[in-house]
C-alpha cells in the first residue's frame, strides 16, 4: 500500500483500532491476490524447471488455493463484521485461514525439497521459506494472529527441513550442525528484518498520531481563534448599534468610548465625551446626591450596581437613565475598566408619575364617594327613620280601615325604598371591598322562619301560594352572618314572589353535616315569567334584569340578586339558576355555615320585651326633632328616666346632672359629633355609662369608628322599635348578672 494511502488510512482511523487495522490487513490481502500470484507462478516455475512439469504445477495449485482459501474467508469476516458479528470470532476465523494458506505454501516447500527428483535444493528451499517468513511478519502491526499462525507453521517446516536434511545426509552430526547453522542465521535475519518492519511501523504510528494530535490542536486553536475574532466583532456591532446607550471608562471614571446611541440619548459625540467623567458630563443640579455617592462607592468596592438617575443632555433638557455599572476586573482582582449600560426610562416615568396622581386622584374619588354615600345615607336614612317608625306606631293604634289603609300603604312605600338604599349601598360597599361577613352564633331555623313570615304577606296579596317544605332538622347552633343569610333569602324568594303572577313559589330548604359545619342547599322554584335561556346569567349582573321590560313592569333595580350572589360566594356558596320561558324558574342557594360548639343565647326569644327591662336612666343625644319623638314614643310607658340632648356638646354637659345608665348617641351632629362626645365622656372621671350608636351611616368602617371612640354598641337607623327595646333589655341582664 503507497505511504500517502497509508497515512490517510492512519487517519481516518476509527476508536476500535484493532477492527480497523484488521480491516486494513484483510482488504489488503484481498486487493493484492493477483500479485501475490505472480510470484508464486515465477516460483513454481522455476521448480518445474528442475525437477518436474508435474511438480512444479502441483506447487502452482496448492498455493493458489490455500491464497484463495485465505482471501474467501477474509471477505465473508469483513462482511459478517459489517453485520455486527463478534469480532473476536472473526479474528480466530481469519487466523486459521491464514494458517491453512501458510501449510499449504509449507507442502509446496517440502515438495520441491523433499520428493524424489526433485533436486532443487536445500538453499533455494530455504530461500523461498524465509521469503515467506518475512511476508508472513509484515502483516505483524495489522492482524497478530495471522501472522503468528503462519511464522508458526514456517517454523515448524524449519524444523521438518533440518531434520530431513538430517536423516538424509546418515545421521551425520557435521552436517546437521551446518545446516542448523544456516537456518539459524536466516532465521535471525527474518528477525531482524521484521523487527525493523514493526519498530518502524510503530513509530511511524506514533508520529502520524503525534502529528495529528498537533494538527488537531492547531486546527482547534485556529477556530477558537477564529471564534473569538467573529464574536469580538459581533460584540463590537452589538454595543456600537445596541439601542442602549454604552459607556466605557478607565478605572479613575475618565470615558475612553461611546457607542453610537450614547449620542442620541443624551446630545453630546463621542470627542466630546472621551476624556471626561459621566458626573461632570450629564450630571443635573437636581440629580439624587445620594444615589451618586452609592454609585461611587459600589465602583470603588469593585460592585456591580443598578440604579435610576436624572441626567442632563446637552440641551439642557433632564431625563431619566436606568444605569447598569459593571467593574470588569482583571486575574489578579483589579478593576481594568467600567462599563455602563443606559436606557433612557424618561418616557417611563413619566407615566409612573402618571399613574401615581392617577391613583391619588382614585383614592381621593373613592374617599369623596365613601363620604358621599355615607352622607346620603345620613340624610335619607334620618328622615326614613321617623317615616317607617311613625307608620309603626300608627299601626298600634286603632285606626279607620281607610286610615289603616294609608298607614300600611306609607310603611310599604318606605320600606321599598329602604330596600333601594340599601341595596345601592350594598354594592358600593362590595365595590370598595368594605363589605364584610360577621359570623356569630345564630338559630339558621328561627332566621328562615322570620325570613318567610316576612314574605309571605306579599304571596297573599299577589294571590299566589308560598309553600315550605321544610326540613326538621334545621340546625340552632348554626355560625354564620344571620343578617346576610336573611338577606339572601329575602332578595331570592322575594325576586321568585315579585315575577310570579300565578301558581306559586315553593321553597325547599335542605341541611348536610360538613367535618366543619354545615352545607345549606334551598331550591327556590316558582310558576313565574321564566328567563330566555341566552340571558340566564345576565341576572346576576348590577342593575340587570332578564328584560327591561321587566323592569317597568315589576319594578325593582336588578341589584338584589347581584348582591345576594356575592354574599353567598363571601359564604363559600353560591347561587345558580335554570328557567324555562313562561314557565317557571329554580334557583339554588348554596351557603357554607360552621357549627357552633356552645349553646346559642341570641335564639332565645323574648316574649315581652318590656317586662325585661330593669329602671334604669336614659340619655338620647339626638339632633333630629323627628327622631327624637319617634324615640321618646317607644320608651312611653317603661321605668325609664328619659332625658334629650340636641348635640353632642349637651350630652356632655347633661353628663354631670343626669348621671345616665345608658346612653344612645347619634353619630352625626351640630356643635359636637357623637364621637368627639364619646370620648370625652370616657375621658372624664366618675361612673361611665353604657354606650349605644345611633347612626345612618352605612359603612363597616363607622361602625369601627364607634368601637374605637368607646362605644359599646351599635344600631343603625331607621330604628324599629323591637330592636331598641331589645338594647335595653340586654343592657338590664347584663347589668343584672354583674351585680350578683
Amino acid at each position: 500500500m503507497p505511504q500517502k494511502e497509508q497515512d490517510q488510512d492512519l487517519m481516518s482511523m476509527p476508536l476500535n483500532a484493532s477492527i480497523a487495522r484488521f480491516q486494513r490487513y484483510a482488504r489488503g490481502r484481498i486487493k493484492h491476490l493477483p500479485k501475490r500470484q505472480i510470484l508464486t507462478v515465477v516460483g513454481s516455475g522455476f521448480v518445474a524447471l528442475h525437477t518436474s512439469l508435474f511438480i512444479g504445477l502441483m506447487a502452482a495449485c496448492i498455493s493458489i488455493i490455500g491464497e484463495v482459501i485465505d482471501c474467501v474467508c477474509l471477505k465473508r469476516q469483513l462482511i459478517a463484521l459489517k453485520n455486527g458479528q463478534r469480532f473476536s470470532l472473526l479474528s480466530a476465523r481469519a487466523s486459521i485461514s491464514a494458517g491453512i494458506q501458510a501449510v499449504c505454501t509449507a507442502i509446496c516447500i517440502l515438495m520441491a525439497e523433499a520428493l524424489p527428483d526433485a533436486g532443487v535444493g536445500i538453499y533455494f528451499a530455504l530461500v523461498f521459506l524465509m521469503s515467506a517468513a518475512m511476508n508472513a511478519g509484515l502483516v505483524l502491526p495489522y492482524h497478530k494472529p495471522s501472522a503468528y499462525a503462519r511464522l508458526s507453521v514456517y517454523f515448524i517446516t524449519f524444523l521438518v527441513i533440518l531434520l530431513q536434511q538430517y536423516f538424509r545426509a546418515g545421521g551425520a552430526f557435521e552436517v546437521f550442525i551446518a545446516d542448523a547453522l544456516t537456518m539459524t542465521m536466516m532465521g535471525y535475519i527474518v528477525y531482524v528484518i521484521l523487527h525493523f518492519v514493526v519498530s518502524n511501523h510503530e513509530k511511524h504510528l506514533r508520529n502520524t498520531k503525534q502529528i495529528l494530535a498537533t494538527s488537531q490542536a492547531l486546527e482547534a486553536s485556529d477556530r477558537l481563534k477564529r471564534e473569538s475574532q467573529e464574536l469580538a466583532r459581533k460584540l463590537s456591532l452589538v454595543a456600537r448599534h445596541a439601542n442602549d446607550s454604552i459607556v466605557i471608562s478607565d478605572p479613575t471614571g475618565s470615558i475612553t468610548w461611546v457607542n453610537e446611541a450614547f449620542t442620541r440619548i443624551t446630545g453630546y459625540e463621542a470627542s466630546e465625551a472621551i476624556g471626561k467623567t459621566p458626573a461632570e458630563l450629564l450630571n443635573d443640579a437636581s440629580t439624587s446626591l445620594e444615589m451618586t455617592a452609592n454609585i461611587a462607592n459600589h465602583i470603588r468596592q469593585g460592585k456591580a450596581v443598578r440604579a435610576d438617575i436624572l441626567n442632563r443632555r446637552k440641551d439642557g433638557r433632564t431625563i431619566w437613565v436606568e444605569t447598569n455599572i459593571v467593574p470588569i476586573k482583571t486575574d489578579d482582582n483589579q478593576v481594568e475598566m467600567i462599563v455602563a449600560i443606559e436606557r433612557d426610562v424618561t418616557a417611563i416615568k413619566e407615566h409612573e408619575k402618571e399613574l401615581a396622581e392617577a391613583k391619588i386622584q382614585a383614592e381621593q374619588g373613592e374617599q369623596a364617594k365613601s363620604e358621599f354615600l355615607a352622607t346620603m345615607s345620613h340624610e335619607i336614612r334620618t328622615p326614613m327613620n321617623g317615616i317607617i317608625g311613625l307608620s309603626d306606631l300608627l299601626f298600634e293604634l286603632p285606626l279607620p280601615k281607610e286610615a289603616h289603609s294609608y298607614a300600611s300603604t306609607i310603611r310599604d312605600s318606605a320600606d321599598a325604598l329602604l330596600t333601594i338604599i340599601n341595596d345601592v349601598l350594598d354594592v358600593s360597599k362590595l365595590d370598595a371591598g368594605q363589605l364584610s361577613i360577621d359570623p356569630i352564633p345564630f338559630d339558621l331555623e328561627a332566621c328562615f322562619h322570620k325570613s318567610i313570615e316576612l314574605l309571605a304577606p306579599q304571596a297573599v296579596l299577589k294571590g299566589i301560594y308560598l309553600d315550605v317544605e321544610l326540613d326538621k332538622d334545621l340546625p340552632k347552633d348554626a355560625i354564620g352572618d344571620d343578617g346576610r343569610v336573611r338577606q339572601i333569602f329575602l332578595n331570592v324568594i322575594g325576586n321568585a314572589i315579585k315575577f310570579t303572577s300565578f301558581g306559586g313559589v315553593t321553597v325547599r330548604p335542605k341541611i348536610e353535616t360538613t367535618d366543619t359545619g354545615y352545607l345549606l342547599v334551598v331550591e327556590v322554584i316558582d310558576t313565574g315569567i321564566g328567563i330566555h335561556s341566552d340571558r340566564i346569567d345576565q341576572v346576576f349582573d348590577k342593575f340587570q334584569q332578564a328584560d327591561s321590560k321587566t323592569t317597568r313592569r315589576f319594578g325593582g333595580t336588578g341589584l338584589g340578586l347581584s348582591i345576594s350572589k356575592q354574599l353567598a360566594e363571601m359564604m363559600q356558596g353560591d347561587i345558580s339558576a335554570v328557567s324555562t320561558m313562561e314557565k317557571g324558574s329554580t334557583f339554588t342557594i348554596t351557603l357554607s355555615l360552621g357549627r357552633s360548639v356552645l349553646q346559642n343565647t341570641n335564639s332565645i326569644q323574648r316574649q315581652n320585651l318590656a317586662s325585661d327591662i330593669a329602671p334604669m336612666s336614659v340619655l338620647v343625644a339626638e339632633d333630629n326633632k323627628t327622631n327624637r319623638f319617634l324615640i321618646s314614643k317607644y320608651l312611653k310607658g317603661l321605668p325609664l328616666d328619659v332625658h334629650f340632648a340636641h348635640d353632642g356638646k349637651e350630652a356632655v354637659e347633661s353628663m354631670q346632672a343626669v348621671t345616665p345608665d345608658l346612653i344612645f348617641m347619634d353619630m352625626s351632629m351640630p356643635e359636637m359629633d357623637g364621637l368627639e362626645a364619646t370620648k370625652r365622656i370616657r375621658a372624664s372621671r366618675g361612673i361611665q355609662p353604657h354606650i349605644i350608636a345611633l347612626t345612618a351611616n352605612a359603612f363597616a368602617s363607622d361602625r369601627e369608628a364607634c368601637f374605637a371612640a368607646g362605644m359599646d354598641d351599635f344600631l343603625a337607623k331607621p330604628v324599629k322599635k323591637t330592636d331598641l327595646l331589645g338594647k335595653l333589655a340586654d343592657f338590664s341582664a347584663t347589668r343584672s348578672a354583674n351585680q350578683l
